[in-house]
């Protein structure tokens, strides 16, 4: 048994030491053992055969837009409730340094986008409300303090400044140019997770009565907007800005596809007085304004709803003097119809104090034209204009 087991070792090691030599010196003479490879169908790169052309994509959208797009941190002093006890001077005696009152400090996070090349931001009035310190981070990861150059509440606007030259300022689109459909993309940093995009539709244009702001023109869309992304950019196919987002309905306060933001045109406005003046002025011309329900519509013979229905006049006001008229039906402002109650108020706050403008109504049968000197809106909100 022990020759036998001596042999086959013998004869083992022979074997390996021949194998060791022949694949040393004469590989080939063993058999191939590659794996054969695995055949996949490779799309060919967008060099080499354009077919980046053919790709949707928004890539040159967001890679046009983004740079403008910040992210802007706040934060506030916040105090906490005097304790009652304080009162007390024998409890003050001996707990006084333990329960003073202490100061907390309260962070909030929300976007920005770039509107000059000098150092000028747009974002919204609440991102920035009653903050005592702000921090602007661009999309460099640079961050850099900010001040408020001006703000208006009842837009929900504010402008910002920082010092830094030579920014990458986004370009504003034609207002009159988005219509319902259009594919529009959402930039900001939602949760704090980072810039990010989303893609949606515009699903309606002119939204009012949200109750969200004293002025309201909405674009809605299903891009989804999340906590974050208040004061970020929406941005058209080609990269132009058309809106600032500013709110969405919720219940459980994520996105669920209804999302709003102030239009381009009215941003604009906004921003150019505020970075002029610090202020907003508007225009006023002391009417009280009632919607032209069906019912309205048949008792004075309209055949429309259309136009809205002057329910009073102020005394002293620019209507007053212009000699509007309770009962009138406002037709048109400036040569834009109007379609209710909302829709005029915006057309007769656009308008700078001390021009004219002519208000096309309707009276009785009778159709008139008559010239406005448009006033300064009171700065206590009221529901006339």
């Amino acid at each position: 048994m022990y020759r036998l087991w001596l042999t086959f070792a013998q004869t083992t090691t022979v074997c390996l030491a021949v194998l060791f030599v022949v694949a040393t010196l004469k590989p080939e003479w063993l058999p191939d053992r590659t794996p054969a490879p695995v055949e996949v169908s490779q799309a060919p790169t967008a060099a080499a055969s354009g077919a980046r052309a053919s790709t949707a994509s928004y890539n040159d959208a967001v890679r046009k837009a983004a740079p403008a797009v910040v992210s802007i941190f706040t934060s506030k002093e916040v105090k906490r409730p005097r304790n009652p006890f304080m009162n007390d001077p024998l409890f003050r005696h001996f707990f006084g340094e333990r329960f003073e009152d202490e100061a907390q400090r309260a962070f909030s996070l929300g976007s920005g986008v770039i509107i000059s090349p000098r150092g000028y931001i747009l974002t919204n009035q609440h991102v920035v409300e009653a903050a005592d310190e702000i921090e602007v981070a661009l999309s460099d990861g640079k961050k850099l303090p900010a001040k408020v150059v001006g703000n208006d509440p009842e837009t929900d606007l504010a402008v910002l400044q920082i010092d830094a030259r030579n920014l990458p300022a986004i370009t504003l689109a034609q207002a009159e140019n988005l219509k319902v459909g259009d594919v529009v993309l959402a930039i900001g940093n939602p949760l704090g997770v980072g810039q990010t995009v989303t893609m949606g539709i515009v699903s309606a244009l002119h939204r009012t009565g949200l109750r969200i702001n004293t002025f309201e023109n909405f674009i809605q869309t299903d891009a989804a907007i999340n906590q974050g992304n208040s004061g970020g950019a929406l941005i058209d196919a080609s990269g132009n800005l058309v809106g600032i987002n500013t709110a969405i309905l919720s219940q459980s306060g994520g996105s669920i596809g209804i999302g709003f933001a102030i239009p381009v045109s009215i941003a604009k406005q906004v921003m150019e007085q505020l970075i002029a003046t610090g202020a907003v002025t508007r225009g006023w011309v002391g009417v009280e304004l009632q919607e032209i329900t069906p019912e309205l519509a048949d008792s004075f013979k309209l055949g429309t709803t259309n136009g809205v229905l002057v329910a009073g006049v102020q005394r002293g006001s620019p209507a007053e003097r212009a000699g509007i008229k309770p009962g009138d039906i406002v037709v048109t402002v400036d040569g834009k119809p109007v379609r209710d109650p909302e829709a005029m108020r915006n057309l007769i706050v656009a308008l700078a104090p001390g021009i004219q403008t002519a208000l096309t109504l309707r009276r009785g049968q009778e159709k008139l034209e008559l010239k406005v000197s448009v006033g300064k809106r009171p700065g206590i909100p009221r529901p006339d204009e």
